[in-house]
């Protein structure tokens, strides 16, 4: 796919490894369309890019996810760039001495992490289907579009406290394949990205000890991710038509261990 003047759809948009995404995609010409629960930091960053739209939304909403995208749609276009970047961790073990872990809270993580990634995914991939397919640049694949969902490195190797998180993000991945195949038939790609340790708002709330002991553990390159070398992923995923169904890891190879 050719990216330049194509719309995206960003959910958790206004920051972090979203955010990254929409400077660099807008930067390659593409319209961003920035979902996310803080709207007011959604809108700065639309200023910052200079274009696009920012919508208040909770991907876990189906009424609330289906009138964004038509709003999005109506504003600025069907978007052919899905981007489920909205995302939110806790850290607790599955039972202690204090008692088990929350049903509500592991529920919660499930309902954005996941079920939030499938219902932003099916809606946007409906309106995908109805599209004319790309013809750019010599194009004979008959592509109509592409989604991308975030999955975490925690969803292979996750580490002490992380299992509300780790099976959220591996549900992502587990539906990478079947999602692909499902929406092949229209054209629509699906890839999934699992990142490492990356510098956002979700991994503030790590635990400085935590850090100070997992960063040296990175093989190459020994630091945080920038978000920026996210978005470039996700520019040459909408790019590269023969990624599809696969989930690739994005972590300086690194393994987690407890």
């Amino acid at each position: 796919m050719k990216v330049l003047g194509q719309i995206a759809l960003i959910t958790g948009g206004a920051s972090g490894l979203g955010a990254g995404a929409a400077r660099i995609l807008t930067k390659a010409g593409v319209t961003c369309a920035l979902l996310d629960r803080n709207l007011s930091l959604a809108e700065e960053l639309v200023k910052e890019l200079g274009g696009g739209m920012a919508i208040e939304c909770d991907v876990s909403d189906g009424p609330g996810v289906e009138a964004a995208i038509a709003e999005v749609t109506k504003t600025l276009g069907a978007p052919r760039i899905v981007l489920n970047a909205a995302g939110i961790d806790i850290a607790v073990r599955t039972a202690s001495p204090k008692g088990p872990h929350s049903l509500e809270e592991f529920q919660r993580v499930i309902n954005v992490n996941l079920t939030g990634t499938f219902n932003v995914a099916r809606v946007a991939a409906y309106g995908m289907i109805g599209l004319d397919v790309l013809s750019d640049n010599g194009n004979e694949d008959g592509e109509r579009g592409v989604v991308i969902n975030i999955a975490s490195v925690v969803a292979q190797d996750g580490p002490v406290g992380q299992a509300a998180y780790a099976a959220s993000k591996a549900g992502v991945q587990g539906m990478t394949l079947p999602m692909a195949r499902d929406l092949a038939p229209y054209g629509i790609r699906v890839m999934t990205i699992a990142p490492g340790m990356f510098e956002t708002p979700l991994a503030a709330g790590i635990p400085q000890k935590w850090i100070d002991s997992i960063i040296p553990t990175v093989p190459f390159p020994k630091r945080w991710g920038n978000p920026l070398e996210f978005g470039a992923l996700v520019q040459h995923i909408c790019e590269n038509s023969m990624l599809n169904g696969e989930m690739i890891r994005i972590d300086g190879a690194i393994r987690m261990g407890l």
